[in-house]
């Protein structure tokens, strides 16, 4: 079962790349290649996709694409979505679109986080902050024990299930 996990510090380059970890890297392979995604994510940081996880989002969205409502979401999604092959020393380009998107300067350091089928990408700021607020007042255990709780059967995962209060705030630590 592969999944990822744990955080990484890197650095934007003065031409607009990063480095890619191995220990990333090689988590990201699909037969043989290493092809990627970079891409908008949720709470306003951009993600890393492994190509297979994208022509699954493609597949689910296409039973969709006709739908008015949907229309820009799709334009905007996949407009900013972009194919990324590592150099030879791991490093990516990040286009400027999504460094405007994510709010990332030339030359700043950068967080890649491991979060199940993705890496997340976020100044390293933002993210330092959102591990803060999650340190502080003990907030750590009454997240921990909401995200348990979604492992209980008797619990349906909803998209409007109610989050705690300690939680939503953690959500909207702004990036």
């Amino acid at each position: 079962m592969q999944f990822f996990s744990g955080s990484w510090n890197t650095k934007l380059d003065e031409k607009g790349r990063f480095v890619l970890p191995s220990a990333l890297r090689d988590g990201l392979v699909e037969q043989g290649r290493l092809e990627i995604f970079l891409g908008l994510s949720l709470g306003g940081c951009l993600a890393i996709y492994r190509e297979s996880d994208v022509a699954k989002m493609v597949e689910r969205f296409r039973a969709k694409q006709h739908l008015a409502r949907y229309q820009s979401l799709f334009t905007t999604f996949f407009s900013s979505l972009h194919r990324a092959l590592p150099d030879r020393v791991g490093r990516i380009s990040l286009p400027p679109l999504l460094q405007k998107v994510a709010n990332i300067g030339k030359k700043e350091e950068l967080t890649l986080v491991g979060v199940i089928d993705k890496i997340e990408i976020l100044p390293r700021a933002v993210h330092e902050e959102r591990m803060r607020h999650f340190l502080e007042e003990g907030r750590s255990s009454s997240l921990c024990e909401e995200l348990f709780s979604l492992l209980e059967p008797e619990k349906p995962l909803k998209a409007d299930m109610p989050l705690s209060e300690e939680t939503q705030e953690l959500v909207e630590v702004p990036l």
